[in-house]
């Protein structure tokens, strides 16, 4: 549903790389590799990561579309190389060769059995290699660019990790140093938890899964700020944000259930208390609540954007359960393959970033502009910050 952004990724988790090509950011944007990588490293991060995050450096390559330092109005292609697979080279050899070992044991809860059944493989890794979470590392490349477009008109993202398991953080999040400043707190975290104490209590719940051979989810929380009003649109059920938001951050690997603002809280609650009182001071509108998550009849309302998500436990399990083989038809275990325990602080960094892009198209969708200079001059001219 975006309008005026295009991006795909194409890759395989053990293949030679990654690569994605994104399209209609304007002209004049500054942009770096090393800008790039600091939310590739921050995605790498986390208490609970596999063995796979030692190994791979992650490092998005500008091919095309950026020269000295700015975007040229075209397309902008990145490349990640995966330097595991000098490991599985033979096994993912894009040329015909011996190789003959088929996985026949689908993973409950994973892309596998849909997944042969779909497209009538008879081997397992040919699911296993795409419907991967290694394809969410592009994903953070190429909005990583719509990161930078938005912090050039002074919007700024940051999340974190309220949940893992039973472990609660019930705090507010703390946004009284601004988004980016928080971030640089909470990633100084190994579960990016607001709460100190409470950090030790997820660990603690992670290593615990750990040593069962077993996973854990959570919920992450994602703030936006600095928004205009009438991003997105109540005229068709299409341009709705809410609904560009959820198709964007519901695609990410094992999240399950989002909420904007009260969200589920508020079906308990009754309009009196749920709906956001308008006040006028210093000739500013403004809200004294934000139940609503920033969004009103499906656009932006100037408040902070407020999104919750969880994440289910990963289904790759080092003590797996119960499956079928699917040659065989025999009981047998799933298969095991190299995983987390705990991705939720990285899926954290994934969705924070993914939500940049339905931002910063819906910035061009409202504005327009083929240069920098001509989106903000659109900007000033008919928008007030």
């Amino acid at each position: 549903m975006l309008e005026k952004l295009r991006y795909l990724t194409a890759g395989e988790s053990h293949g030679k790389g990654l690569l994605g090509i994104i399209d209609g950011i304007p002209a004049s944007l500054e942009i770096s590799e090393n800008y790039i990588s600091t939310q590739m490293k921050r995605r790498q991060k986390g208490h609970g990561r596999g063995g796979r995050m030692k190994i791979e450096s992650d490092y998005p390559q500008i091919y095309c579309g950026v020269r000295q330092g700015e975007t040229l109005g075209g397309p902008i292609g990145i490349i990640i190389e995966n330097l595991d697979y000098e490991n599985w080279s033979e096994i993912m050899s894009t040329e015909k060769n011996n190789f003959s070992d088929k996985i026949t044991l689908p993973r409950p809860g994973h892309a596998d059995l849909a997944g042969i059944k779909k497209f009538g493989f008879d081997d397992i890794r040919n699911v296993i290699e795409r419907s991967s979470a290694r394809e969410t590392a592009m994903r953070v490349a190429l909005s990583s660019i719509c990161r930078k477009f938005l912090e050039e008109l002074d919007i700024y993202l940051c999340s974190r990790v309220i949940q893992i398991l039973d472990v609660k953080d019930e705090s507010q999040f703390d946004l009284s140093q601004g988004c980016k400043e928080v971030n640089d707190i909470i990633d100084l975290s190994k579960v990016r938890c607001q709460d100190e104490n409470i950090s030790k209590d997820m660990i603690n719940a992670i290593n615990k899964a750990q040593k069962k051979g077993d996973s854990v989810g959570g919920v992450i929380e994602i703030i936006c700020m600095g928004l205009p009003f009438g991003l997105g649109s109540y005229t068709q059920w299409d341009k709705k944000l809410q609904s560009k938001i959820s198709e964007s951050l519901m695609s990410i690997n094992a999240f399950k259930g989002i909420e904007f603002g009260a969200g589920f809280s508020g079906a308990s609650m009754v309009g009196s208390k749920m709906h956001d009182e308008i006040h006028i001071e210093d000739s500013i509108i403004d809200r004294k609540s934000n139940n609503a998550g920033g969004i009103e009849g499906g656009m932006s309302n100037t408040q902070p954007i407020n999104i919750k998500l969880s994440m289910k436990p990963i289904p790759t399990l080092t003590k797996p359960l119960n499956s079928v083989d699917i040659q065989s038809l025999e009981n047998k275990k799933a298969h095991k393959e190299r995983t987390d325990s705990c991705a939720v602080p990285a899926a954290s960094i994934i969705a924070e970033n993914l939500l940049c892009i339905v931002i910063a198209d819906s910035i061009l969708s409202k504005f327009g502009g083929d240069s920098m200079n001509q989106l903000k001059s659109h900007i000033q001219q008919t928008a007030k910050y």
